[in-house]
């Protein structure tokens, strides 16, 4: 994409892409990394709960204290999406309300955004989109993350003029796992508690990507970005490895494939717990059909793996470097006024699932807590039950009892209706409308 000849183009005229962060957790510290080997690239303020811990973070990976001294540390983000010299700015707190209190900040302060939380994106990314057009910057997901890859694998089969069958990524998935708990999740990850908590890991966390929802949630991001759709009872996480995606992720495959242009989530082991061979469990992947029997022979003349009629095929990456690969999404926001992924549609969304039967007066505990997982939906359906998306599912308490396996609705909790995140997510469905 010719982004290291555009920022050395800046370097030379003296005018360094200047990037503003909030949150200095994993993601962002991946991305701090890349930074002293990047020239024409400088952070100019970070900003985080704990500033003395974000200044750590950046010490662990690398930077000098001249590095450290030339950057402004902050708790306040507001000052930071303020700053004049910021513009473009990284939002990596994992918080959805917060996540789109800062978006629209940023974008109301004329700055490229792009969204690491991929959980606001989910909870009314179309909308943010939509502001962000119209204020003439650029709102992205994150390269590096899975979302962003698997709409480049999508943008590429069809620049090609290739039908795109299937996208998505891969895990691993037992479907016990969806009632895993931060209290059990070590056990499925096979690592000791106290191995977990000096490796600084949050339970919470991992536990949403083991739980479905970290699934979900990035395949709804992916539907809303491409036009795929999701399947209309959840993700499958059909067991399949890299050989075997073209003839897998074909229409008509019961278990594997609902419909030809679905998102979908591959598992790296079988349902019996064995390992799948040659997975994907850390990749993303496309399929797509061959438009015409000239182009089908040509995928037999170049050797293309091929369902067995030799019209659908698959590319697949086999791993994501999450934020160590983040600057290609700030270097195309500022050098090229694109996103790498961005919503178009309301069309996937994350409805709240009970984990175990609840009960009126207890409290949910949000993504990857004890009570609910995030299960994907179409959005046309999440709608049509009234499915309380997973982004607002936090310290929201329960008015009637809801099964196991069931959709928590808004009619189930007690939302405050004057909250900003609530407010705005209402707006977003009211402003797209879904088929």
């Amino acid at each position: 994409m010719n982004l290291c000849r555009l920022l050395q183009k800046r370097l030379d005229a003296g005018r360094p892409v200047r990037v503003g962060l909030i949150g200095a957790g994993k993601f962002g510290s991946m991305f701090l990394s890349q930074v002293p080997t990047t020239p024409g690239l400088h952070v100019a303020a970070i900003a985080d709960l704990s500033p003395d811990r974000a200044r750590a973070a950046c010490r662990n990976v690398g930077w000098d204290d001249a590095r450290i001294e030339a950057t402004r540390f902050t708790d306040d983000a507001a000052s930071l999406l303020a700053d004049p010299v910021v513009e473009v700015v990284v939002e990596a707190t994992g918080h959805a309300p917060a996540g789109l209190r800062h978006a629209r900040s940023a974008i109301a302060e004329g700055k490229h955004i792009v969204m690491v939380n991929v959980e606001a994106d989910v909870l009314a990314g179309p909308l943010l989109a939509r502001e962000a057009a119209q204020a003439g910057v650029v709102y992205s997901l994150a390269y590096g993350d899975q979302p962003a890859l698997i709409c480049e694998l999508v943008d590429w089969a069809r620049a090609c003029g290739f039908r795109v069958i299937a996208a998505g990524k891969g895990t691993k998935y037992l479907p016990e796992y969806h009632a895993s708990t931060p209290e059990t999740v070590w056990g499925y990850y096979g690592l000791p508690p106290e191995q977990a908590r000096i490796g600084g890991m949050n339970p919470q966390m991992f536990n949403s990507f083991l739980d479905g929802t970290k699934s979900g949630i990035e395949m709804a991001a992916v539907a809303n970005a491409t036009g795929l759709t999701p399947p209309p009872d959840g993700l499958a996480f059909p067991p399949c490895g890299t050989h075997e995606l073209a003839n897998m992720l074909r229409p008509g495959n019961a278990g594997a494939l609902h419909h030809a242009g679905q998102v979908e989530v591959i598992s790296s082991v079988h349902r019996d717990g064995s390992q799948v061979k040659d997975d994907l469990r850390w990749g993303v992947f496309v399929a797509f059909e061959a438009p015409n029997d000239y182009a089908m022979r040509c995928f037999q003349e170049y050797g293309v793996a091929t369902d067995p009629s030799g019209r659908i095929s698959a590319l697949y990456r086999p791993f994501h470097l999450i934020g160590l690969e983040l600057n290609v999404s700030v270097l195309s926001a500022a050098l090229r006024g694109e996103p790498t992924g961005v919503a178009t549609g309301f069309r996937g969304d994350v409805v709240s699932t009970a984990k175990r039967d609840l009960r009126a007066g207890e409290t949910l505990d949000g993504e990857g807590g004890a009570c609910v997982w995030g299960k994907l939906a179409p959005a046309a359906e999440s709608l049509r039950i009234g499915g309380l998306p997973i982004g607002l599912a936090n310290r929201v308490p329960l008015v009637r009892d809801v099964p196991a396996g069931q959709p928590v609705t808004w009619d189930d909790v007690r939302i405050d209706a004057s909250d900003e995140a609530y407010r705005y997510r209402r707006a977003m469905e009211a402003a797209f409308p879904t088929d």
